[in-house]
C-alpha cells in the first residue's frame, strides 16, 4: 500500500471468524494490483481479540476492536467512519476473490452520476460453485417477498450482462462516498438482516440507481456466524421484515403488509415448525413478532 488516498475502502466484519477473515485479506492482497485500496476489519466483539491478531499478522490492515457486538450495520458503520476511500466496499469476511476485476465496479459507478451503488456476481465458494446472486427483483407490495436472480443456477454466462437491480447484496456491495454522505450510514436499528435493503431503499428514494455488474465475481462461503436457518436468524428476519414495512411502506399499504405478516405468514410458519417439532424456531417467530412492537424509535437509524 502507498501513502496515497485509496480509491476503495474494503470494510469487513469479523465475528469469531479469524480464519475466514485472513483468507479474505490474503485474496485481496494477492489479486488486487490495479487500484489503490485499504482494508478495514471490524472485530465485532469476538471471543478473542481478533483485531489484535490481524494487526500483528497484517500490519497494513486497519483492524478495529469493538467491545460490543454492534451487528452487521453497526459494525460496518464503525468501518465507514474510519474509511478514507472514494468508494466504500462492504464485503463479508467469508468471501474471497480470484481475479483483479474490482476496477469494473468502479467503471460502472463512474459511468453515470445517478448510479450510486453496485454489486458483483456472487457465486458459492464450494463445488459446484453455482450462482448465489445475479441481482434482486423488487419486494412485493404487501408480502415483502422477492426473488434472487440466478440463485443456485449453474453459471453458464446467462447472467453476464450488467443491469439494474432493486437492491445490492450485503455480502458484497460498493457505494460512492458521496452517496453515504447524502443518504447516511446504514440503519443500526435492524442489527442483523434487512438493513442493507433499507439502506438501498433510501438510496433509491434519493434518486440513485443500483446495479449488478458480473464482470467482477466474488465467491461466498455462506453465513457461518449465525448458522443456516438458526433461531437467531429466524428471529431477526421475522422482526425486521415487520420493521422494514413500518419504515418503508406508506399509508394503508404499510398496515396491510404488517397485518399480513402477523395474521397470516407468521402463524402459518409457527404452525409448520411446531408440526415438525422445531420449538425454538416457532418461538423465534413469536418473539420476533412481539419484539417488533417493543422497538422504540422505529423511524430512526440508531
Amino acid at each position: 500500500m502507498t501513502n496515497n488516498i485509496p480509491e476503495i475502502s474494503f470494510i469487513t466484519i469479523c465475528y469469531n471468524g479469524f480464519k475466514d477473515t485472513c483468507e479474505l485479506i490474503e485474496s485481496l492482497q494477492n489479486k488486487i494490483h490495479s487500484i489503490r485500496y485499504e482494508t478495514i476489519v471490524v472485530d465485532n466483539a469476538s471471543r478473542e481479540d481478533e483485531a489484535a491478531k490481524i494487526r500483528e499478522r497484517y500490519p497494513s490492515v486497519i483492524a478495529i476492536r469493538s467491545n460490543e457486538n454492534k451487528g452487521f450495520s453497526g459494525g460496518n458503520n464503525i468501518g465507514i467512519r474510519e474509511a478514507k476511500g472514494k468508494y466504500i466496499f462492504l464485503i463479508n469476511n467469508d468471501t474471497y476473490i480470484e481475479q483483479d476485476t474490482v476496477s469494473f465496479l468502479i467503471e460502472r459507478l463512474e459511468s453515470r452520476a445517478e448510479i450510486g451503488g453496485v454489486s458483483p456476481k456472487i457465486r458459492f465458494a464450494f463445488p459446484p460453485q453455482n450462482i448465489q446472486f445475479a441481482g434482486f427483483t423488487p419486494l412485493s407490495k404487501y408480502t415483502l417477498r422477492n426473488r434472487t436472480i440466478g440463485y443456485n443456477e449453474t453459471d453458464e454466462g446467462q447472467f453476464d450482462i450488467p443491469q439494474e437491480t432493486s437492491y445490492l447484496h450485503g455480502a458484497a456491495m460498493m457505494v460512492k462516498r458521496e452517496v453515504v454522505e447524502q443518504v447516511g450510514r446504514m440503519p443500526e436499528i435492524y442489527f442483523l438482516y434487512y438493513e442493507e435493503m433499507d439502506w438501498c431503499t433510501q438510496m433509491s428514494k434519493q434518486g440513485y440507481q443500483l446495479w449488478y455488474d458480473p464482470r467482477c465475481t466474488i465467491f461466498h462461503k455462506e453465513s457461518r456466524s449465525t448458522g443456516k436457518d438458526s433461531p437467531l436468524k429466524t428471529y431477526y428476519l421475522t422482526r425486521n421484515r415487520l420493521l422494514y414495512a413500518w419504515r418503508n411502506r406508506q399509508g394503508r399499504t404499510r398496515y396491510i403488509s404488517i397485518l399480513y405478516q402477523l395474521l397470516m405468514a407468521n402463524p402459518k410458519n409457527i404452525m409448520m415448525y411446531l408440526l415438525h417439532g422445531r420449538l425454538l424456531q416457532a418461538k423465534a417467530i413469536f418473539d420476533g413478532s412481539k419484539d417488533f412492537f417493543l422497538l422504540k424509535h422505529k423511524r430512526e437509524n440508531i
